[in-house]
């Protein structure tokens, strides 16, 4: 419910974007003929009995995948262990380059594939390892092969982990006001708007794109934060991906803050959102 929402959150699509997403979907004829520009970014729930070639494209003449159906929109894999790990294991180069590049022997054609990935599972068959309200009734090695149905390169590469617990009625009947997709989507443009305005000689649009170069001109911390830093790094046992990755999702905390600096919170709640793998995946 909650991935089926989050493209009402995300900024909305410039014309380019528009235009880059409907040129993929009308390879396949899945543009409509009263609305042929696709306005809204895409929202692809593929099931997880999928295809490798389904996922990433392919074929004997080559067409886009899943993952290029959801160019600049979401990518939607409910109940992950359960997708076939060689298809989850294909979805490593694509995240990192943006891009799928299918060869066949007269031709070569690649695809761009700059979606975000979300992704769900529970803990366990059960779904109640690490439950507070019921007992899992895993065995240690049912639990230990679940998880390790997800590899740990592929996790590295997921920027937020978040742990969700299950939601009580009470919470279900309360009337409290809460806070609207179009309200939510008011503050990621003006961060949005930020990060355009930063990059504008860079030829990039958001901090998921930084390099290396860019994130230590963009990402500086002060000695406290290289501090908190370097004290999870070791603690947590990260890698270097996870160290890069980190701070871009800090800078981003920070511009939906409004900081033009990344402090101590916007660093310590990036932090907070790398632990859940080590949870869980650290002593299997």
């Amino acid at each position: 419910m909650l991935a089926r929402r989050l493209p009402t959150i995300l900024p909305n699509m410039k014309l380019e974007e528009a235009l880059e997403v409907t040129k993929i979907y009308s390879i396949l004829g899945l543009t409509s003929g009263q609305y042929p520009l696709m306005t809204k970014r895409p929202f692809r729930s593929p099931h997880h009995t999928i295809t490798p070639v389904s996922l990433i494209g392919g074929g004997a003449i080559p067409k886009p995948g899943e993952i290029s159906l959801a160019h600049l929109g979401v990518l939607f894999l409910d109940e992950l262990p359960e997708f076939n790990r060689n298809a989850l294991e294909t979805l490593r180069v694509p995240l990192e380059d943006r891009k799928v590049t299918i060869s066949r022997v007269n031709t070569t054609i690649t695809y761009p594939c700059e979606f975000m990935l979300i992704a769900s599972m529970n803990p366990c068959q059960c779904g109640y390892y690490g439950s507070k309200e019921k007992e899992c009734t895993c065995r240690p090695e049912q639990i230990k092969k679940y998880i390790s149905r997800i590899s740990g390169p592929l996790l590295d590469r997921i920027d937020i982990h978040i742990e969700v617990d299950g939601v009580k009625y009470k919470e279900l009947e309360t009337k409290e006001k809460q806070e609207t997709s179009k309200e939510i989507r008011k503050r990621v443009n003006h961060a949005r708007s930020i990060q355009l305005e930063r990059y504008q000689k860079y030829h990039i649009f958001s901090n998921s794109q930084l390099t290396p170069p860019l994130i230590e001109k963009f990402c500086e911390l002060d000695s406290k934060g290289k501090q908190i830093l370097e004290a999870a790094f070791h603690k947590l046992g990260l890698s270097a991906r996870a160290y890069n990755r980190i701070l871009k999702v800090a800078r981003t905390i920070a511009d939906l803050d409004g900081s033009k600096k990344i402090q101590e919170v916007h660093l310590a709640e990036a932090i907070q959102y790398r632990s859940l793998d080590r949870k869980y995946w650290g002593n299997n």
